[in-house]
């Protein structure tokens, strides 16, 4: 069976995930997991993926920035996958860990993804201890502190703070943390 992964770090990015869900069933995909969440967050259905696959399966995703957070992350799924007799397929790489050939590729190439973001994130420290030097470096809008007061109102009145979290665009973090004003 082939089952197919996509993911988008964002609500708001629509036409990324049905971009990747047509490559994934023209590819063959029997099963098509889907979700968009920051590939920090919980990520329940590529876990669902997981844990259901069996021998003989193949886990096929679009890119490999869908599937690893990480090249350690990356090597614990590839080794999940390997015990249970599953592969790994990257459509736009056309790797496939079930070849000796596709094993050596993920190993570069999960090298290469995991030195790119480090030198990335290198840059934009860089950029920001710049920016602050020269003062036009602000960092995020402090979104759950301006919201404080809704967020107190919304507790006072019962209502949950995964509810209040929801509705206000925040985390429940935050409203836990600001849920009594303050």
């Amino acid at each position: 069976m082939k089952y197919g992964y996509a993911r988008t770090s964002t609500q708001k990015q629509d036409y990324g995930l049905e971009d990747q869900i047509e490559k994934l069933e023209r590819y063959g995909c029997g099963v098509i997991r889907r979700e968009q969440v920051s590939s920090v967050a919980e990520r329940p259905e590529f876990d669902t993926i997981l844990d259901f696959i069996q021998e003989g399966d193949s886990l096929v995703v679009t890119t490999l920035s869908r599937f690893a957070r990480s090249i350690k992350d990356l090597w614990n799924s590839v080794e999940l996958l390997e015990k249970k007799g599953a592969s790994l397929v990257v459509l736009d790489m056309d790797l496939d860990t079930g070849t000796p050939n596709g094993r050596l590729m993920i190993t570069l190439i999960g090298a290469i993804n995991q030195w790119e973001r480090e030198i990335l994130l290198e840059r934009q420290k860089v950029g920001i201890a710049r920016a602050k030097e020269e003062g036009k470096y602000r960092g995020r809008a402090d979104t759950a502190r301006r919201k404080t007061t809704k967020i107190a109102e919304l507790h006072a009145q019962g209502m949950k703070p995964s509810a209040i979290a929801k509705e206000l665009g925040v985390s429940v973090a935050s409203v836990y943390r600001y849920r009594e004003g303050g």
